[in-house]
């Protein structure tokens, strides 16, 4: 039978309150009680504790190392604790967690929460960087600290990133579509996380900077617009025409850059005709190209990142007005994504955007990120892989000026 007043003066006082506390640690943890356990800088009335514990001086020093076994034994046999040191540690300070079960049921309840979305994922290798990240800063887990909470959010994120790209939608339609609910993506983790998979998507840092603008401009990328207004083409040298107000707007500014709202081109029921267009994924070829050709210069559109919704309504203007299409992008595998996608889409062919392009640019920046198949010429991909290094467009903006020239 336990003695629990002798216990108490031999363990539950203030000067062995750190024993108590490191043997608890030690339980919680799963771990051993044998060895010892040192008490760096003791006090004198903590060394004369132990040494009533122990019946026995506890040595010189400023440290103070007690054994564990010869404690467990002490209380054993002097009737304090016949249960022993653990027993002594639960009645003097109450129940001891099991911080391994713990820890392995909170696991499973977080997979279990993003397997939802890890399944949608299985099929996105280009956002496995993105799945990364989540886990390496631990943003889901702020945002919805809760496993149980967190489940919701995920579920309904994987439901989000299935559908994106999204071909052309307003935000309320589509968080209405993905989450139940028109203003599920407005604001809160939900938002913040769906948000951060878009922008993934665009080929941006996953970590928003803030803003209304950089928020609709994210948005507009993966073709998902707040409003008609915020989504955005940018082109130059389109022939436009004399009966319609897009056309006698692109047609007045022949030979200077023109942005063009998705607004107005929903409004232009009519097909664009334009011959050859080709098209870029940097609004730095469509600057330069209006500074050296100005009205010389031949139909061309930026895809600007990701095509938002506005670049796919002018291209499918185009597309039914007979245009053919030629393309070039930055050698990285986010432009090649890109460039798949429009490739899908509407077509083209390669404007110095294949294999023997990519092997005549010069460039010594490492290429990073995961490889993405090149159906126009499979050798590119191969190229891009054998070689590693990315090759911007503003690096061979002077052959692409060369073929825009009349």
């Amino acid at each position: 039978m336990t003695d629990t007043d002798r216990l108490r003066r031999l363990l539950g006082g203030p000067d062995t309150a750190w024993l108590v506390k490191r043997v608890r640690s030690r339980l919680e943890r799963g771990a051993s009680l044998s060895g010892r356990v040192t008490l760096a800088e003791a006090t004198p009335a903590q060394r004369r504790a132990v040494e009533l514990l122990l019946g026995r001086r506890a040595g010189t020093g400023a440290s103070l190392s007690v054994p564990l076994d010869e404690v467990d034994r002490v209380l054993r046999t002097s009737g304090a604790s016949p249960h022993g040191l653990a027993a002594a540690v639960e009645l003097l300070d109450g129940p001891v967690r099991d911080l391994a079960r713990e820890n392995a049921e909170t696991a499973a309840a977080w997979a279990a929460a993003f397997a939802p979305l890890d399944e949608a994922l299985t099929a996105r290798p280009e956002l496995a960087e993105w799945r990364a990240w989540l886990d390496s800063t631990g943003l889901v887990r702020r945002l919805a600290p809760d496993p149980a909470e967190a489940a919701g959010t995920l579920r309904r994120l994987a439901a989000v990133v299935r559908r994106l790209p999204s071909p052309d939608m307003p935000l309320g339609r589509f968080a209405a579509e993905t989450c139940g609910h028109a203003h599920a993506l407005d604001e809160g983790p939900l938002a913040t996380l769906a948000l951060s998979s878009a922008r993934a998507l665009a080929g941006l840092p996953f970590r928003s900077d803030g803003g209304a603008e950089a928020r609709r401009e994210t948005w507009a990328k993966v073709g998902v617009h707040l409003d008609e207004l915020s989504s955005t083409v940018l082109c130059l040298g389109l022939p436009g025409d004399a009966h319609t107000p897009t056309g006698r707007m692109l047609a007045a500014m022949r030979g200077e850059p023109v942005s063009l709202t998705l607004r107005q081109l929903r409004r232009h029921t009519e097909p664009m005709r334009a011959g050859l267009v080709r098209i870029c994924e940097n609004p730095v070829v469509v600057a330069a190209a209006a500074d050296a050709l100005g009205r010389d210069c031949p139909p061309l559109v930026c895809g600007n990142g990701r095509p938002s919704a506005a670049v796919w309504r002018l291209l499918e203007l185009l597309a039914e007005g007979g245009a053919d299409f030629a393309y070039h992008g930055d050698f990285d595998w986010g432009g090649i994504a890109i460039a798949a996608a429009v490739h899908e889409r509407i077509g083209w062919r390669p404007w110095r955007y294949d294999a023997s392009a990519y092997l005549e640019a010069t460039s010594d920046t490492p290429l990073a990120g995961r490889p993405v198949p090149t159906p126009w010429d499979p050798s590119l991909a191969t190229a891009m892989k054998d070689r590693a290094v990315r090759v911007e467009e503003e690096q061979v903006l002077t052959d692409l000026l060369t073929d825009l020239a009349p």
